[in-house]
């Protein structure tokens, strides 16, 4: 178990769109089963948590103190924070709003630049799209096959089918709100250079949404972030390589503890 002063080190899984924190299930058993206080979060609109309403634009700044006032009511002061893809946005988000709160950070298959005007503009079209009862079902299924790699495609065809339906169970409501919150965020790279913790960045080798240079951004901009790359990985490493993914956080926890007993000692 890593712990500091006893106390388990917490870690919050925030999920990729359009999943829920089911995905993390292999990482939350796993950690868990070491001593670990794991909280995997369905982030809103997703898995058990509604959209609500609310006059204001979709913004992952709504996200991110939805996950504060989660912390506040466990009386969590800080976390080390794994988001992949979506979460990754959210944990950002998260930094920015909400600083000195995070103790560690992973970030899976996600980019600190915000969206050019064109990115933008084809998530806010997807919005539409997936929000229209004609479309719908035909976009889902033409796009969600690409949040895995052609290894998992190939060779784990019940982890497509795993993919899609929890895709197909999505509400459109929600994806449309994510997707549009997702297109206004702002670029992250500042909030990350200020993140002085240990850090990954992690990107699957056969991502088709994430370019490897766009986690390296994320890795030289974060003062203590290193590179991590998967092979026969598509979009979502938790996943695809649970096991890796397990590895990859453990040893993250293993860090965070570490520099928390180097800052109180003195060293």
């Amino acid at each position: 178990m890593t712990a500091i002063d006893g106390v388990p080190v917490p870690v919050v899984l925030l999920h990729a769109l359009p999943l829920d924190s089911s995905m993390w299930r292999a990482q939350t058993s796993a950690l868990g089963a070491l001593g670990h206080t794991v909280l995997a979060v369905d982030q809103r609109g997703f898995g058990r948590t509604p959209l609500g309403t609310s006059a204001a634009p979709p913004s992952l700044d709504a996200v991110a103190d939805d996950l504060a006032d989660t912390l506040d009511r466990l009386g969590i002061e800080r976390a080390v924070l794994a988001g992949c893809s979506m979460g990754g946005y959210t944990a950002m988000a998260f930094l920015r709003r909400h600083p000195g709160r995070t103790s560690g950070l992973a970030l899976f298959s996600t980019r600190a630049e915000a969206d050019t005007p064109e990115a933008a503009a084809r998530r806010r079209a997807f919005a539409g799209l997936i929000g229209d009862e004609a479309t719908r079902d035909r976009v889902v299924e033409a796009t969600t096959p690409a949040l895995l790699g052609a290894t998992t495609r190939a060779a784990r065809p019940a982890t497509t089918a795993e993919v899609l339906a929890v895709a197909r169970a999505a509400d459109p409501a929600s994806v449309a709100w994510a997707q549009q919150a997702i297109a206004a965020r702002p670029d992250s790279l500042d909030i990350l250079r200020a993140t002085d913790v240990p850090a990954l960045a992690v990107v699957g080798e056969e991502d088709e949404l994430v370019a490897v240079e766009e986690v390296r951004a994320m890795a030289d901009a974060l003062p203590r972030g290193r590179l991590v790359t998967l092979p026969g990985v598509g979009h979502l490493p938790p996943l695809e390589a649970p096991d890796r993914t397990v590895q990859l956080l453990a040893g993250l926890l293993d860090d965070v503890a570490a520099t928390a007993l180097a800052a109180k000692e003195g060293w």
